[in-house]
């Protein structure tokens, strides 16, 4: 499960996430009296309602109730796959853990299939549900959209599993395993290929379920999942000595139970999304808005997987201990780096829905609240992870040459951290507000410099280039980042006096 804060106050606590019934409704403040409450102005009306935090809540409560969660859930995947690190460690076969980290490009890959469809409908389905506060037909397009983007998750998932299932000789090699790694990493690969279907729907309907505001219920499923995840590896690895393809099955599992879980709550909760078939459509006016920011996450994460295979490529030159320890540090740094994703992927329903609803002045304070956490978090835990970095590494890797370079790539990888933070921020702006062109050159700019940096990384300055390599990517791809959010300022705030209550009203008076 993918790659902050304190519990909810007690206020927060107490109140229901369901969407409150069309009974509730109230005349919003400043409407005319002749005009009757349209459902989704009660809706957001209804204080403690998901769709009141991503309407009107103060940003700092609205922050809270989308971001904790999910960095809760986050932090606690990160901790399962340190758990499960040590799971496999315990088991004193380097080729075990080597496997895993020679297999996470897969992973990346089943995620780039969910994100494609579940990020880009996610974001389409905020801004529709801002845009229906002022024009209610906006609403008929919900169901379409959330339709769309789960079965696409789940085709596309099914053939491409397939294929790697029929290929799975030389999607080994080409992962990099060698002779001795490659029976472990085929274990694990081909278990992990059979369950694609069901895990890039999950993750597509986590992103539909934030769609909506319901952080919570993302925390819920996606800790649970860890959980189970870890319990049921226990089992098919310790218990019953199917290793890493014991560790590969209890993923699919969990993630099983994700998708039952996200379904049942949908049909039971949602107002207006659907999963029934026959809303299913291949009409332009979803399948551009979601696969143009689709796109750039998956070229990101195509990118990322390409980067991963460079790495791995790369550092097994060095022996099997820059494998391991690489997967060690990795892990260890995504503890600080999932409470920052936390902010960036929480916020990005707010953003959607305060653009479609043309609210300016909301989005901006949503931008300007989550940058001053997302700093604040970077460089405290950043901080705290550097300063304890030996004693940490020291808790996974007994090998003191493999412990020194653990160190060093967890520095590395805590640099890279808190540029990829703002990054991430700058790339969730551009979804939410269908800026799909920039999100796709940030993606693109990501993967052409990692390649020529790291190659020449190694070149230049061997094992420790291939280490920083990624860092200074990272670094220039925020700037990028920052000069591309300049030129959009303009185009966005076009975009929002479209989908102002102004705007709105003039063409309600024109009717």
């Amino acid at each position: 499960m993918h790659p902050e804060h304190h519990a909810h106050h007690e206020a927060d606590a107490s109140v229901a996430d369901n969407t409150a019934s069309p009974t509730a409704a109230t005349v919003e403040p400043g409407a005319s009296p002749d005009h009757t409450p349209t459902l989704a102005s009660s809706a957001a009306d209804t204080v403690g309602s998901n769709r009141w935090y991503l309407s009107t809540a103060p940003i700092i409560r609205a922050l809270v109730h989308l971001c904790v969660p999910m960095a809760a859930a986050l932090v606690v995947s990160a901790v399962y796959n340190l758990i499960n690190a040590g799971v496999v460690g315990s088991l004193h076969d380097t080729t075990l853990l080597a496997a895993i980290t020679l297999g996470a490009p897969i992973l990346g890959l089943i995620m780039a299939i969910g994100d494609l469809f579940g990020v880009g409908g996610g974001a389409l389905i905020s801004r529709l549900l801002g845009a229906s506060e002022r024009d209610p037909a906006q609403a008929g397009d919900i169901k379409r959209a959330a339709t769309f983007a789960v079965w696409g998750a789940f085709l596309t998932g099914a053939v491409l599993g397939g294929i790697g299932l029929v290929f799975l000789g030389p999607l080994v090699s080409l992962l990099g395993a060698d002779a001795v790694t490659a029976p472990a990493t085929s274990a694990f690969i081909g278990v992990m290929l059979a369950f694609v279907p069901v895990m890039a729907t999950a993750f597509c309907l986590e992103q539909l379920v934030r769609a909506e505001g319901a952080a919570r219920q993302v925390m819920i499923a996606l800790i649970a999942s860890a959980v189970a995840n870890l319990v049921l590896d226990l089992v098919f690895i310790l218990g019953f000595g199917w290793g890493v393809a014991g560790a590969a099955l209890a993923m699919g599992l969990a993630n099983l139970g994700v998708l039952v879980y996200f379904v049942a709550w949908l049909q039971r909760n949602s107002e207006y999304v659907s999963l029934a078939p026959r809303w299913f459509t291949l009409s332009s006016t979803i399948l551009k808005p979601i696969l143009s920011v689709g796109v750039s996450t998956l070229l990101q994460s195509g990118f990322l997987i390409v980067t991963a295979l460079v790495l791995n490529t790369l550092a097994a030159g060095y022996g099997d201990a820059p494998l391991a320890a690489m997967g060690v540090a990795v892990r260890i740094a995504q503890v600080p780096e999932f409470l920052v994703m936390g902010v960036t992927f929480g916020v990005l329903p707010l953003l959607a829905y305060a653009f479609g609803k043309g609210d300016g002045a909301r989005l901006r304070s949503a931008l300007r609240a989550s940058a001053l956490t997302v700093g604040g978090i970077s460089v405290l835990f950043a901080g705290v992870v550097f300063v304890l970095r030996e004693p940490i590494v020291s808790a996974f890797i007994a090998d003191p040459a493999v412990l020194g370079l653990g160190v060093t790539i967890l520095v590395a990888q805590l640099t890279a951290m808190i540029a990829n933070g703002f990054t991430g921020l700058i790339t969730s702006l551009f979804q939410a507000t269908g800026r799909a062109l920039a999100a796709t050159v940030m993606a693109v700019t990501q993967g052409v410099l990692f390649v020529p940096i790291v190659l020449l990384g190694n070149l230049w300055f061997g094992l420790g280039g291939i280490v920083w390599s990624l860092t200074v990517t990272e670094v220039i791809v925020f700037l990028v980042g920052v000069l591309l959010w300049l030129g959009s300022r303009a185009a966005i705030d076009r975009g929002l006096a479209a989908g102002s209550p102004e705007r709105a009203d003039a063409q309600l008076a024109d009717a």
